[in-house]
């Protein structure tokens, strides 16, 4: 399965963590939009992504071990609905290119990174993302 797995840092969120804060919105609304800053996808890895059963995107949270799957049900370039952006980054929410709205938010397993391959080498995620300061990697995911 191809999507992206993308780093993100708690520089910009509240005291509960970008993950409990967007898991709020989504428990209160049944979806929460997560916005990636920086270049946005193409159009084509956006449409790979949805093309899957069950389009969902990684998170790797930069510094840490812990990795999450967020399941997407669309993903856009404009800036979507503010009700279901997360308070604290809707002020900067035209400064993000890439908006994922996402249904589902889980723990993925422990070594995940070395279950996804980095689609432009075959390499493992976990040793690309070690040696590399990019934001987000195409990867292809196990099923």
């Amino acid at each position: 399965m191809l999507t992206v797995a993308l780093r993100f840092a708690e520089n910009f969120a509240p005291e509960t963590g970008t993950i409990a804060e967007h898991e709020n919105v989504l428990s209160q609304y049944g979806s929460v939009w997560y916005g990636k800053l920086g270049t946005p996808l193409s159009q084509k890895i956006i449409n790979s992504i949805l093309s899957n059963p069950n389009p969902r995107i990684l998170l790797i949270r930069s510094g840490r071990t812990e990795r999450y799957w967020l399941y997407v049900s669309d993903i856009k370039r404009d800036r979507p609905e503010s009700s279901l952006i997360p308070k604290y980054y809707r002020d900067q929410a035209d400064s993000f290119k890439t908006w994922f709205k996402v249904t589902r938010i889980i723990l993925a397993e422990k070594g995940i990174s070395s279950h996804c391959t980095v689609h432009s080498s075959g390499r493992p995620l976990s040793e690309v993302s070690r040696h590399s300061l990019s934001p987000y990697f195409i990867i292809d995911a196990p099923d």
